[in-house]
């Protein structure tokens, strides 16, 4: 256990932007609170349609004013013409920034694309390469796209967006580590070599997390249930299982070689300070 603790891990956040001058002291005391284990980087969320994206772009600009960490906007396609994509990305690129998560995003209740609009993630890829050499990062499921017609249709479209131009991959959060380990063997298989980021989701509110779960596609086990059974009205106590089920997830998948993590902090800081402090991540711990 001493080997797997001493190994150096890197971790990254992600935030949404706020909605209100409540959520907005929430959102920057969790930064200010998780900014001292020195992340790689911490992304700020877009609306899937392009609905927050002035409030996506002022987080992203007060992190880039007010702190040393480095920011990445996250930036959906679906809603916006290629031009309008492109002139979000030199906006970026003209405030510093230099990496960007890429992803299609949720498709209008028509199903429909704008015109002149990306049509894929693999797509949005090659146009934000276009503009810049940007670094990006992109998505991937472990339990497969609820939209995709095949497992191997989505490893492909993973692959596609890979050979576009993105670097690394973060998972869909899961709580099975055989599923992300069975998915990692699979990427490898079909000949993927770049970093597949295991996302890790701290649970705050177990009814929220399995309407959530239901909508993404994404498996909630029944052991996990138990564990928060009768515990509705009882956030103290569902805080210390959720801490408890976080930790041996990450553990888990640190004996099995994985040293990077992406924490979905909903903008809370005290659970994935603890796990990240579990996987030997300190304050002021300089990168290796």
């Amino acid at each position: 256990m001493n080997q797997i603790s001493n190994r150096h891990v890197e971790v990254s956040f992600e935030f949404f932007p706020p909605s209100s001058d409540a959520m907005q002291q929430r959102l920057w005391a969790s930064i200010e609170r998780l900014s001292c284990l020195q992340p790689r980087f911490v992304s700020v969320t877009y609306g899937a349609d392009g609905s927050t994206r002035e409030r996506t772009h002022a987080s992203v600009q007060r992190i880039v004013e007010e702190t040393d960490l480095v920011a990445v906007p996250h930036l959906t396609c679906v809603g916006a013409s290629r031009d309008e994509v492109k002139d979000i990305a030199r906006e970026y690129w003209d405030l510093g920034i230099r990496h960007i998560v890429a992803l299609r995003g949720d498709l209008p209740e028509d199903g429909g694309i704008v015109a002149d609009g990306y049509a894929y993630a693999s797509d949005l890829v090659e146009g934000l390469k276009s503009v810049a050499d940007f670094e990006i990062t992109v998505a991937a499921y472990p339990e497969t796209h609820p939209e995709a017609p095949s497992a191997e249709f989505d490893l492909e479209n993973l692959k596609r967006k890979l050979d576009a131009g993105a670097s690394r991959a973060i998972t869909q959060f899961f709580f099975d580590t055989d599923l992300y380990l069975r998915f990692r063997d699979r990427c490898a298989a079909a000949g993927i070599d770049s970093s597949i980021v295991p996302g890790i989701l701290p649970i705050t509110r177990f009814q929220q997390l399995t309407r959530f779960a239901a909508s993404c596609g994404a498996t909630v086990p029944d052991w996990l249930g138990e564990r928060f059974a009768g515990l509705d009205n009882d956030p103290e106590t569902t805080r210390m299982i959720a801490a408890s089920v976080a930790i041996e997830q990450v553990q888990a998948l640190q004996r099995e070689g994985v040293d990077e993590f992406h924490f979905y902090t909903l903008n809370r800081s005290e659970l994935t300070y603890a796990i990240c402090h579990a996987l030997g991540v300190r304050e002021n711990e300089v990168a290796a």
